[in-house]
């Protein structure tokens, strides 16, 4: 709280790149929507990627923090859709909530898609967030800066519906990280102290139920400080962009074809879902069941044609990280 709240008022404060890098570049409707966001919210953004799922209309969406990243999916949601951004830090919400009025103006809608709530990501209950009551949970470069990262994921893991989906960037470690490291001040508010082993995360959702980790897009984090490079030692990190998948009982089944109907905005050509899959219109692909109950039991169902059966001859999900 003291870090964000005090410490930095700009991006540029922070002393490494973990928290403001993008593991790819922004597509066209994203950069789009950018412009409509003020530049005081712009200014305060720290984040390790790009937490902008596809398929968005009229969807609810939790946003594990506030700010930038609310706006622009207040405007990819539309008018019939709404954003919850919380935050811990009182600052960082005062400051979004101060221009929500003016973003509602900017994308001329009658009322407002959007809300702040200053709260913890491990205590949604506290704030009031009720169970299966969100589409999507999204996450940019915070879950590193809890404690408890079983506590998030399982919050996470219940306000989501059935076949919901935590699309979330954040800082992995190469390795398990020393205490020397995790109690530094400095690498902590950095997103560098409390980044999880990547190892932990597949155990994590599996854990907690959510669908194993698929990798999105990765890309490695420079420290750029000689005295933080020598505390940190031999340990390499990166951030990273994961989608989970509340995935019901009741989709699960064997593996299958699927051909994508080219429907989504953006994405009429060819849908990359992740490191592993892309699907361009009309083709045909082998899933294996993970994938294939993915897609089955997701806001994605009406966009592809799923068929059982097939060769089976797709890659294991997230396994080049």
């Amino acid at each position: 709280q003291d870090y964000y709240g005090k410490e930095l008022q700009k991006s540029e404060d922070l002393k490494t790149n973990a928290c403001v890098t993008s593991a790819r570049p922004l597509p066209k409707a994203v950069r789009d929507a950018l412009k409509h966001v003020h530049e005081e919210v712009v200014a305060r953004y720290y984040g390790c990627g790009l937490v902008i799922p596809e398929c968005l209309a009229s969807c609810r969406i939790l946003d594990l923090g506030s700010g930038r990243d609310c706006y622009l999916l207040s405007q990819l949601v539309g008018e019939q859709g709404h954003v919850t951004g919380i935050d811990m830090t009182e600052g960082q919400v005062e400051l979004a909530r101060k221009h929500i009025a003016y973003h509602m103006d900017k994308f001329g809608y009658q009322k407002p898609n959007v809300e702040f709530l200053q709260g913890y990501m491990e205590k949604l209950g506290d704030a009031g967030l009720a169970d299966e009551s969100y589409d999507i949970v999204i996450s940019n470069c915070v879950i590193n800066l809890a404690p408890d990262k079983r506590a998030v994921l399982r919050e996470a893991y219940r306000v989501l519906k059935p076949g919901g989906e935590m699309y979330f960037s954040d800082v992995y470690a190469s390795q398990h990280l020393s205490e020397t490291i995790r109690k530094h001040r400095v690498l902590w508010g950095e997103c560098l102290a409390g980044a999880l082993y990547w190892k932990d995360l597949y155990s994590i959702a599996e854990e907690v139920g959510f669908s194993p980790p698929c990798l999105v897009s990765a890309s490695p984090i420079t420290i750029g400080d000689k005295e933080l490079e020598g505390i940190i030692g031999d340990c390499r990190f990166v951030s990273a962009t994961f989608r989970l998948f509340k995935v019901p009982g009741s989709s699960r089944a064997g593996p299958g074809q699927v051909i994508y109907n080219g429907g989504i905005v953006g994405h009429e050509q060819e849908l990359v879902f992740n490191a592993n899959f892309t699907f361009k219109e009309g083709e045909v692909v082998d899933v294996d069941a993970e994938m294939a109950a993915i897609l089955r039991s997701s806001r994605f169902a009406d966009e592809f044609l799923i068929r059982a059966g097939g060769a089976n001859t797709a890659t294991p999900q997230g396994r080049c990280c």
